[in-house]
């Protein structure tokens, strides 16, 4: 069967994984160019938005782009049609070309860009090296008809509700009976207006992460078979999961530093890597940060790390890290690009089940260096 989805049908999704609410206050994150409200067909994933991917989208006959790097991450003061970046949002718009943005709430996000490249290079044990606070939990209450209660309670959790740990699905569940009577112009499921209806119900409890409270609240609703769905929300006092940027985490067995960066070579599929440090030095303990991460040089030495792995090092930072014992390994900024596999293979997951979408990772080139 087809079904037509919309921009925002994708990006709903698309943000219970990754919600704008993770990002740092100074981002960009979210619509760049375009609408939201339009159907889409094809959905194109990259790490830049340069002219040379958007021609490439253009060819391809792309509906949306879902970028990390933002477009518009400095203000623009003007749109003039001779700078690149002007002729970037004239095709856009010409096209009818969305440009949707996830940055660092996608680098903080479970499972986004740092958790993709300590799987890569086998960082277990992971936690955040700079640490934005918890998620704060919430807890959800809602009463629904018992031959609706496995739908509403599989559809919650599905959008995040009942995650503890490493367990999912995680409800109580007590059964009683509900009571309503449907007034004037409503559209009852159950019963006739004017008249009082008692029904056998299910009081399912559960938590729910605050960032992903909206999408759990949303899902509840597409599930639950009443016009007026009854539930509550009560503020909880527990401690959520660690959330941050960047990772700290251990390799299963040490290597020397020198087999780890021919290992980050081939795993990060980068031809070359800038390394400080003894090369015969045993590496157990290692922090990461995709992008530019060289002013967390003192945090990734204190976490306890044997070597930190991040783009954009410089001279001066480098030496400073050399001198307190702390090796690093600069792979590049367009490192990150090995989230976008992972962002096609979710949203092909949660959304393109039946094959209605053709998603794919753009094949246009952003890294600026060439290495001669």
């Amino acid at each position: 069967m087809n079904r037509t989805y919309t921009a925002q049908d994708i990006i709903r999704e698309f943000e219970k994984w990754s919600p704008k609410g993770l990002a740092f206050e100074w981002d960009n994150v979210g619509l760049q160019v375009g609408t939201l409200n339009k159907p889409v067909k094809n959905i194109m994933v990259t790490l830049d938005v340069l002219e040379n991917v958007v021609d490439e989208a253009i060819d391809k006959e792309v509906d949306l782009i879902i970028a990390h790097h933002p477009l518009l991450f400095v203000k623009l003061n003007q749109i003039n049609l001779d700078t690149p970046k002007g002729r970037i949002v004239q095709k856009l718009i010409k096209h009818d070309i969305t440009v949707y943005a996830a940055h660092t709430n996608l680098d903080i996000a479970k499972g986004g860009v740092n958790d993709v490249m300590a799987e890569l290079i086998g960082v277990t044990n992971c936690r955040p090296l700079i640490e934005t606070g918890s998620d704060s939990v919430v807890k959800l209450t809602v009463f629904v008809p018992e031959n609706h209660s496995d739908e509403l309670r599989d559809a919650i959790s599905e959008a995040g509700a009942g995650h503890i740990g490493h367990y999912s699905h995680c409800t109580y569940q007590l059964s009683g009976q509900g009571t309503f009577k449907p007034e004037d112009e409503t559209n009852p499921y159950i019963g006739e207006q004017g008249k009082l209806e008692i029904v056998d119900e299910k009081r399912i409890e559960t938590i729910v992460p605050k960032s992903r409270l909206s999408g759990v609240l949303k899902a509840m609703e597409e599930a639950h078979p009443y016009e007026e769905v009854a539930y509550d929300v009560y503020p909880l006092l527990n401690e959520g999961e660690s959330m941050g940027a960047g990772r700290v985490g251990e390799l299963v067995n040490p290597v020397t530093l020198r087999e780890f960066v021919e290992l980050i070579k081939k795993e990060y599929d980068v031809p070359h890597v800038r390394v400080s440090g003894n090369m015969d030095k045993k590496v157990k303990k290692v922090a990461l940060l995709g992008g530019s991460g060289e002013k967390y040089i003192h945090k990734a030495k204190r976490s306890g790390a044997d070597v930190y792995i991040t783009g954009d090092m410089t001279f001066h930072m480098t030496q400073d890290a050399m001198e307190m014992g702390l090796s690093v390994i600069d792979p590049g900024h367009h490192v990150e690009k090995v989230v976008c596999p992972k962002v096609k293979r979710y949203l092909n997951e949660k959304c393109n089940k039946d094959g209605d979408l053709n998603i794919f990772v753009s094949k246009a080139e952003t890294e600026p260096f060439t290495i001669v």
